[in-house]
């Protein structure tokens, strides 16, 4: 697999084709399993993706601590805002669909990881609903954000307790900005800048969990990070560009997580968790989940 994002950029475009087709190659030849079998997988995990955010819809599914759920289902059902009926509001709700579910238990795609997972599924299946792509784009979609996944992964984390927030949520809104820049025609350099303008945007974000669980600030910030994502790609596509190289921006995004003070890093010692009202509701969480498991 390619450690750097540039190099794949310039391989796809020395060849004319897209990141998709590089990023199937190098997985190909890393695992020794045919492309059709790769996309096969990637397929089923777009099944996975949809139907956590369909069922997190329908508004039904609380977690244990009674502190995430019902909020995807406000959105797509609830009093029109000034961006009802809009592809960002769908985004939104995807994003908050996803992770309620996994708030609730439910299955769901790490992508990259849990908690930063309904990033990349909100921001391909709702572009792809409204401008009516097909799974076979969505699959290359997927196929592009893995590479650029393994790059991050590669030069800096993809571990909130290692980098923060950023590190996850900005991960997953780089992913999503990069293979839908492809998933809509761009070029692969566009898609890099996509990722670029994307993830300089949640550059030092914490990672701040009340009680410690994935719910509180992260489902929320999903729906933030999709949102920046659709900046990135909204951009990119315009012809704008970053001045600092994508990997340069990755490589920026490890060193500010291997220096984050550690209470910024899922350890909930600061940030949202330390506040008086997040650790109230962490022990408030505690003692309902004693009381449901007994």
């Amino acid at each position: 697999m390619y450690r750097a994002l540039a190099d794949a950029i310039e391989d796809a475009e020395k060849r004319g084709v897209p990141l998709s087709r590089v990023a199937l190659e190098a997985e190909a030849k890393d695992q020794g399993r045919p492309i059709e079998e790769i996309t096969a997988s990637l397929g089923r995990a777009l099944a996975v993706m949809r139907g956590a955010a369909e069922r997190g819809m329908v508004g039904d599914l609380k977690s244990a601590s009674e502190l995430v759920g019902g909020d995807a289902a406000k959105l797509r059902l609830g009093p029109a805002g000034p961006l009802a009926g809009t592809l960002f509001r769908d985004v939104l709700a995807r994003a908050l669909a996803v992770q309620e579910v996994n708030a609730a238990m439910g299955t769901i795609v790490a992508a990259p990881t849990a908690g930063g997972a309904g990033v990349l599924p909100a921001v391909l299946t709702g572009i792809a609903a409204s401008k009516k792509l097909g799974d076979a784009a969505l699959v290359r979609a997927l196929a592009t954000a893995g590479l650029i996944g393994a790059v991050v992964a590669e030069r800096a984390s993809l571990s909130g307790a290692e980098g923060g927030c950023q590190a996850e949520t900005g991960a997953a809104a780089g992913m999503a900005a990069g293979a839908a820049v492809e998933m809509l025609g761009g070029t692969p350099s566009q898609s890099g800048h996509a990722v670029a303008l994307t993830m300089q945007g949640l550059l030092g974000l914490i990672c701040d969990p009340l009680g410690g669980l994935v719910e509180l600030p992260c489902v929320f910030r999903n729906a933030t990070g999709s949102a920046i994502a659709l900046a990135g790609i909204e951009m990119a596509m315009a012809g704008v560009t970053f001045a600092i190289p994508v990997d340069e921006v990755i490589d920026v995004m490890g060193e500010i997580g291997r220096g984050m003070d550690v209470r910024y890093r899922e350890t909930a010692g600061g940030g949202l968790a330390a506040t008086p009202t997040g650790r109230r509701l962490a022990r408030e969480r505690l003692v309902k989940i004693k009381r449901a498991g007994s």
